[in-house]
Parts: C-alpha cells; sequence; structure tokens
C-alpha cells in the first residue's frame, strides 16, 4: 500500500511540473543584430580597424625589406658564387617567414583586442535581454541569429523591448 502511494504521488508531482514547463513563455531575438545596432559596438569596430591599420603598416615594413632583398638577388644573381647565392636564398627566406610570423601575431593580437573591447558590449546586451525576459516572465529566450534551432514552439520577438532598455532606436 505504501508503494502504490508512493508511485502516485510522484505520478501527480511529475504531471504539476510537465504542467509548470508547459506554461514558461518562450521569447526569441536576433542578438547579433541587437549587438550591431549599438553605439558602443560601432565605435567599438572603428577602434578594432586603426589597431589592424597600424598592425599593417608595421607589416608592410617587413615586406618591403622582402622585396628589396628579392629584388637585390634577382640584378646581381648572374655574378654571385653559388655560396653567396646560398646565403642570400636564405635571407630571403628568412624574411620571408618574418613576414608569415608577423601576419599570424597581429592575427592573435586583433583577435584579442576583438575579445577585449567586445566583451563589455556583450555583457551588456546579455544583461539587457536577460532584465527584459526576467520582467516580462519568460522562462527561456532563444539567439535566433544563431539559426540552430530548425524548429521551435511560437515565441515572442524581444528585440523591442530590449532596445528600448538599452536606449535604441
Amino acid at each position: 500500500m505504501k508503494k502504490y502511494v508512493i508511485i502516485a504521488f510522484v505520478a501527480v508531482s511529475g504531471l504539476f511540473s510537465v504542467n509548470a514547463m508547459a506554461q514558461s513563455k518562450v521569447g526569441h531575438i536576433n542578438a547579433q543584430a541587437l549587438i550591431e545596432a549599438m553605439p558602443e559596438a560601432q565605435t567599438a569596430q572603428k577602434t578594432l580597424q586603426q589597431f589592424a591599420e597600424e598592425l599593417d603598416k608595421d607589416g608592410k615594413g617587413l615586406i618591403e625589406e622582402y622585396q628589396k632583398k628579392l629584388t637585390e638577388f634577382d640584378k646581381s644573381a648572374a655574378t654571385m658564387t653559388d655560396n653567396m647565392k646560398e646565403i642570400k636564398t636564405k635571407e630571403i627566406q628568412t624574411a620571408q617567414k618574418n613576414i608569415q610570423d608577423y601576419q599570424e601575431s597581429a592575427q592573435q593580437k586583433i583577435e584579442a583586442k576583438r575579445a577585449e573591447i567586445l566583451k563589455p558590449i556583450y555583457d551588456k546586451a546579455r544583461k539587457a535581454i536577460e532584465d527584459v525576459a526576467k520582467e516580462k516572465g519568460y522562462g527561456y529566450v532563444l539567439d535566433s541569429s544563431a539559426g540552430v534551432l530548425l524548429v521551435s514552439p511560437a515565441s515572442d520577438d524581444l528585440a523591442p523591448a530590449v532596445k528600448t532598455k538599452l536606449g535604441i532606436k
């Protein structure tokens, strides 16, 4: 008899939890479009562009050095000894490797700068989304910009409310 009471209790509590889950509101937002609409994101993009241009200027010096060595080698290759050709070829290869290393390093610096600049913007957008979801009673908010869900239940778009909260028109 005790087993039947426990089983009945579990079954009834399961029904209530399913009913509670069914009543959870689902909303969606295109987080990428929201972030792009934020003025801070536009400022961050300009800052990142300037940073990349500065790195590009430094890289151009290495490319000019490489081209200079290559031109000198082409002009004087006919009069060089085999030993000198080998030395100059190694210098050219070293200059080429320096360019590749610099490009990889620059790309890593740009990615680190992007993460550093965009983190506060992402945090601000996430907080606004969470606040609006809480204020309006949404249990779940899906990011429609990711496009991961192929089928989902009908949901409300929270973008207008979040943009209002952030002061974006």
